[in-house]
């Protein structure tokens, strides 16, 4: 499965490599889960982990975690690769650029919008 831009730049819901900002539903519904940011974190900051390491000092079980990362993965936000008899779990900086884009171009807009409001506002 391939994964596209998920945020628009212009006023119709497309972005120039053809995603839909509905596409970015899952992306940021993924990220908006509390136990899930701090596996993000973790992730980022530690490289690979195990689905033990990940579950160290978070007060849920190993089972709610392996939950938790399945969601990131459907999303594109994170992979699993098995080696020996663990699970390694990283992050794919990739989705996080794609997430941030779409934030920056959504702050883009509203500031357009703003100042079209404040001259607006100035000429009247």
């Amino acid at each position: 499965m391939t994964k596209r831009s998920t945020c628009s730049s212009s006023r119709p819901a497309v972005s120039p490599r053809g995603g839909n900002v509905i596409d970015a539903a899952p992306l940021f519904a993924a990220l908006g889960d509390a136990r899930r940011l701090e596996l993000v974190a973790r992730l980022g900051a530690g490289g690979p982990l195990s689905i033990a390491r990940l579950t160290e000092g978070l007060g849920i079980s190993r089972q709610a975690v392996t939950k938790h990362l399945h969601v990131l993965a459907a999303a594109g936000l994170a992979r699993g690769t098995r080696r020996g008899r663990d699970q390694l779990w990283e992050i794919d900086a990739r989705r996080l650029e794609e997430a941030r884009a779409c934030l920056d171009r959504i702050e883009q807009q509203w500031d357009a919008a703003l100042a079209r409001l404040k001259a607006s506002l100035e000429e009247g």
